[in-house]
């Protein structure tokens, strides 16, 4: 690559990332007054060729890096490193810098969308392969992003360790996920086109799998 290129390469590099100030407060918004439709939008878009998608918004899976990322950094103003970057007990020493740490939350909540978007292709019996499940896991990607903003913002109260923060922290955690698992009934009951029982059922053993895949996990790094 001579300078020209790399000077060029830069040149896309900041744009982007530039970009990111304009476009992250505008995805946030959509997705925090109109999750369905942005939903139902990613599923559009993901029609759209590569080059032409999320031209108006962040893509799904970079929505919820940044959504991630930012929580992260009010952590550490707020409350310090995480235990698990400081532990070496286990597989806790495979996290030990911030930007490891960043990548196993990432990880984490992805379970949410992954797990929830294969319920939705068994739903549908439809077969489970890598391109069918990558429509439902982006469009879940942007909701999950606001379930990791609220209850990471509720992990930081709790570790605030006040009275009034510990409260808050809990109730804003137990919010967060009846918000998610009433949007998703809402979801399946638009996709499944059936009953908000049995869509509250599948949306039920969504999150049961979902929990208990987070649980296994965080306990592998605690």
């Amino acid at each position: 690559m001579n300078f020209f290129n790399l000077l060029q390469s830069l040149d896309e590099l900041l744009y982007e990332v530039m970009s990111w100030l304009v476009f992250y407060p505008i995805t946030l918004w959509r997705t925090l007054v109109h999750p369905l439709k942005m939903m139902d939008y990613s599923d559009l878009e993901q029609g759209d060729a590569e080059d032409q998608q999320y031209t108006d918004t962040l893509s799904p899976p970079l929505f919820l890096l940044l959504s991630l990322i930012i929580v992260h950094a009010a952590e550490l103003a707020l409350v310090g490193t995480e235990a698990v970057v400081t532990s070496k007990v286990g597989l806790s020493a495979l996290v030990s810098t911030n930007t490891d740490l960043i990548m196993l939350r990432i990880v984490t909540y992805s379970l949410f969308a992954v797990m929830v978007a294969t319920r939705l292709l068994r739903a549908r019996k439809v077969e489970l392969s890598r391109e069918t499940l990558r429509a439902p896991f982006y469009s879940q990607c942007y909701v999950v992003a606001l379930l990791a903003i609220l209850l990471g913002t509720g992990e930081v109260l709790i570790r605030l360790a006040h009275t009034w923060s510990l409260v808050s922290g809990l109730v804003l955690m137990l919010a967060a996920l009846l918000w998610f698992g009433t949007l998703q009934t809402a979801w399946f009951v638009q996709h499944l086109k059936c009953s908000r029982l049995r869509a509250f059922g599948h949306a039920s053993r969504a999150m049961i799998e979902s929990l208990v895949a987070v649980l296994l996990l965080a306990n592998l790094f605690s």
